[in-house]
């Protein structure tokens, strides 16, 4: 055997021994990562969400979180900003200017949780400080069982794809919309010539 057959013996058991450590690389990375998500799966369905369908004005998600973590561990908390229409009305009215939410999705580290937060707070006074603008205000929280973060992700996903799809054929109505009108200009101006031609 000469020695250019021997190193290239050699260079291809390295190349299989390469491929080999990159295959046992890549299974255990693919390992790890199904370990993850299986874990992270079981800790979301020990997870409690409770919906709110009034957010009280002046009221954001940092101070919400900070009023509710007083009861519970918290999560996530999503609050739906309220109807651009409705703001630039309020706004010009001369109400408040920043940012209000029309209704909210909390979610608990733990079911238990959830539903003590949502049945102690139901219809009771916010509270806090006296002078925050929200002291008066009552507690819309209601606990929603079998209710995932998931599905509100998914929920929120098809809106935007249902608002898309809309928006797609409004457009495509004013493009035949303004594609029939130039059409119509350009038989006037046709139908225009023509009765010049024959004048003449």
């Amino acid at each position: 055997m000469s020695e250019k057959d021997h190193d290239e013996s050699n260079n291809n058991l390295l190349k299989e021994e390469k491929t080999e450590d990159n295959d046992k690389s890549e299974q255990t990375l693919n390992n790890k990562k199904r370990k993850r998500l299986l874990k992270e799966a079981k800790e979301a369905d020990k997870r409690g969400v409770c919906y709110m369908s009034r957010i009280p004005p002046h009221m954001d998600p940092l101070k919400l979180r900070q009023i509710i973590s007083q009861y519970g561990e918290i999560e996530r908390i999503y609050l739906t900003p309220e109807n651009p229409a409705a703001q630039l009305h309020r706004k010009r009215a001369g109400g408040f200017r920043g940012q209000q939410f029309s209704e909210g999705w909390i979610e608990f580290t733990k079911k238990s949780v959830a539903k003590r937060v949502a049945n102690m707070l139901n219809g009771e006074q916010i509270g806090g400080r006296k002078r925050s603008s929200f002291y008066y205000d009552i507690w819309n929280i209601k606990y929603l069982s079998k209710f995932k973060w998931d599905n509100l992700t998914a929920e929120t996903a098809i809106q935007n794809a249902v608002r898309e799809q809309k928006s797609a054929l409004e457009l495509a109505a004013a493009k035949r919309a303004r594609d029939a009108y130039l059409n119509q200009v350009d038989k006037a101006r046709q139908i225009s010539s023509k009765t010049e031609r024959l004048q003449k």
